[in-house]
């Protein structure tokens, strides 16, 4: 985007949020920012109820993935967004305002059994969802593709290490023994990024969030990402438990899930790996090179995560070698430790 078009965005903004709304004199703060290049930002001056515009710009995210997929999510029963007005070309949407608190913001020890019933209820009717057939896939170059993030942007870009041919070597055998595994798991519609971040406490039940990057894939890719957070941990053993929780009721609702409850903790591990080390290498990415510095804190959870789910699976010793020479000595050098449980 030239510093032209940067610089007239925001008079834009405002003039489309007046003429959708009807409100000459409505005002414009920022309510947060995507992790992407959307921009959100809440109106005031309505006179009435609150309302949200989202700003994604044309050239830089097209806002079509998001309203299809927030369409086909409603057609099965999940709660979404509203959206009152709508300017495609532009990037502009208004929308119903869900409030300030993410599910992030409100969850806790002690109502997290709860807030997770709810949740588990919305990822449900997702995984009902048959997928459309142009849907992206899940498959080995994505998986793939996403594993080696981890390779550029962590190890390379973000601590400086420059893997030697054992490295490579014992990191192309893990990512084998992981999408291998993915690949093997029955297939459903995917949100991606299904965490308490992008769940909003509403009345009539948690609407769901940032799904504009959904896929067809492997079943227990969902529920982990909800347990094991990119900015929240849990004890493990409350973790397992509420896998099991929804491993029962996705049995019930006849999702394609594992009969065996140890088979799909097993498959939850191995795709949560797979998670934890893409994710590490996004948050590089988003410090390095999109001047977002705040997420990579959270690289000591992950660590975190890989330590408990590692020794349970002796063919990824590899990695864990990676691991011992690379990156704990990286960030015990910088202060930082595993993330500490709620």
């Amino acid at each position: 985007m030239t510093t032209a078009i940067h610089d007239t965005r925001p008079a834009e903004r405002l003039d489309w949020a007046r003429t959708a709304a009807g409100i000459p004199g409505l005002t414009l703060e920022r309510a947060s920012a995507d992790a992407g290049f959307r921009s959100y930002w809440r109106a005031s001056g309505t006179g009435g109820d609150s309302l949200v515009v989202m700003d994604s710009p044309p050239d830089l995210e097209d806002v079509r993935p998001w309203l299809r997929m927030r369409d086909l999510l409603e057609g099965g029963g999940v709660r979404v967004p509203q959206v009152l007005a709508r300017d495609v070309e532009r990037g502009f949407l208004l929308l119903e305002d869900l409030g300030a608190d993410t599910l992030l913001h409100v969850i806790d020890a002690g109502n997290a059994d709860a807030h997770f019933d709810a949740a588990i209820d919305q990822l449900l009717r997702i995984q009902a969802i048959p997928a459309p057939g142009d849907l992206p896939r899940y498959d080995e170059a994505l998986l793939a593709r996403e594993l080696r993030l981890f390779d550029e942007w962590f190890l390379g870009r973000h601590l400086g290490v420059e893997p030697g041919c054992g490295d490579l070597e014992a990191l192309d055998l893990v990512y084998r023994v992981l999408i291998d595994s993915a690949l093997t798991q029955p297939r459903v519609l995917v949100h991606r990024d299904f965490m308490p971040r992008n769940l909003m406490p509403a009345s009539d039940g948690l609407a769901v969030l940032d799904f504009q990057d959904a896929v067809l894939g492997p079943v227990a890719y969902d529920p982990t990402s909800l347990f094991k957070d990119a900015f929240l941990s849990w004890p493990a053993e409350r973790v397992e438990a509420w896998l099991l929780r929804y491993h029962a009721r996705a049995l019930d609702a006849g999702v394609p899930v594992p009969a065996a409850p140890e088979r799909f903790l097993h498959d939850a591990r191995l795709i949560g790996i797979q998670r934890h080390l893409k994710v590490l290498g996004i948050f590089a990415r988003l410090k390095h090179r999109d001047g977002k510095p705040k997420y990579i804190a959270d690289a000591p959870r992950f660590l975190a995560y890989l330590d408990e789910a590692l020794p349970r699976h002796p063919e990824l010793a590899p990695l864990a070698g990676v691991l011992d020479r690379h990156v704990r000595p990286a960030l015990a050098a910088a202060g930082e430790r595993p993330g500490e449980a709620t």
